[in-house]
């Protein structure tokens, strides 16, 4: 990605290139850091060239200064560089190849085993650990501290994705990573210099009409939006060769059966026989 590009757009042009020309939003105050935001891109094919020598310990900083509940800071990261691991992850996740090709694969975890670890050698009972709030603390906050390091990641001119499919088989990963129990790998992320032949162009968004609500939920005009983003998101599978689509036809495609969640729809009991007591 090329940062210094993105930061010569103007407000409108960068509006434009998320939104579509006629869905941009009016803009507001600007800057190049708000540029950076509006230019993300998930990218699916890595360069091995290596990162330069303290990037990773640079990228955790950025996530551990994210925000987190209560300062708990339930959540890990396993940075992953062996080759056979990345691609037995790579399986794991559906096969998808750009775990293997870049040079770093970063698993974010929520971790509430270290808050059982410590309850232990404090010789006290932490009565919360077994309800599902106290789970979906710790998977916002992995999720808040990989979107720090994504844009920590962006800012350096290096490129990522998020990898949903380490979902897939759950405890499969855990046993590649090394996983106590009281942990889950949310996600992973794919850093590393974007190849040549990597798709990116940044890809439209639901009109602001749609997501921001003034006051109160109102949806009364969401289908006439909907269709235009349909529209707009054709147009943009055909530019970047991907299969035609529109978002309406994702959505059906990817909630509409249970097929489509790979194994995901067992996740509670899964989270169960990993330590998680989501009461």
């Amino acid at each position: 990605m090329d940062t210094a590009h993105i930061f010569t757009l103007s407000a409108a042009d960068a509006l434009a290139l998320r939104y579509g020309a006629e869905a941009a939003p009016a803009h507001g105050p600007w800057n190049e850091h708000i540029a950076l935001l509006l230019s993300h891109r998930s990218i699916r094919g890595y360069r091995p060239d290596p990162l330069p020598p303290g990037t990773l310990e640079t990228l955790v900083a950025a996530a551990q200064s994210a925000a987190t509940s209560s300062n708990l800071q339930t959540w890990s990261v396993i940075a992953v560089t062996d080759t056979e691991k990345k691609a037995t992850l790579a399986r794991l996740a559906n096969n998808q190849k750009h775990i293997e090709q870049c040079p770093l694969f970063l698993v974010w975890v929520t971790d509430l085993s270290r808050n059982q670890r410590l309850a232990a050698e404090e010789g006290v009972t932490l009565e919360v650990m077994p309800y599902t709030e106290t789970f979906l603390v710790a998977a916002i906050d992995a999720a808040l501290a990989a979107q720090n390091a994504t844009v920590a990641v962006e800012s350096l001119g290096l490129s990522m994705v998020y990898i949903g499919g380490l979902r897939n088989q759950p405890q499969e990963v855990a046993k590649v990573v090394g996983l106590p129990s009281g942990t889950f790998a949310v996600f992973g992320m794919c850093v590393g210099y974007a190849s040549d032949t990597a798709a990116s162009e940044v890809k439209p968004r639901l009109p602001q009409h749609v997501v921001l609500h003034r006051e109160v939920y109102d949806a009364t005009h969401e289908r006439a939006h909907r269709l235009a983003y349909d529209h707009l998101m054709s147009a943009f599978s055909s530019r970047n060769e991907m299969a035609a689509d529109t978002w309406t036809g994702r959505v059906i495609g990817r909630m509409g059966k249970i097929a489509a969640m790979s194994g995901r729809d067992k996740l509670v009991a899964t989270l169960k026989a990993m330590g998680f007591g989501l009461r």
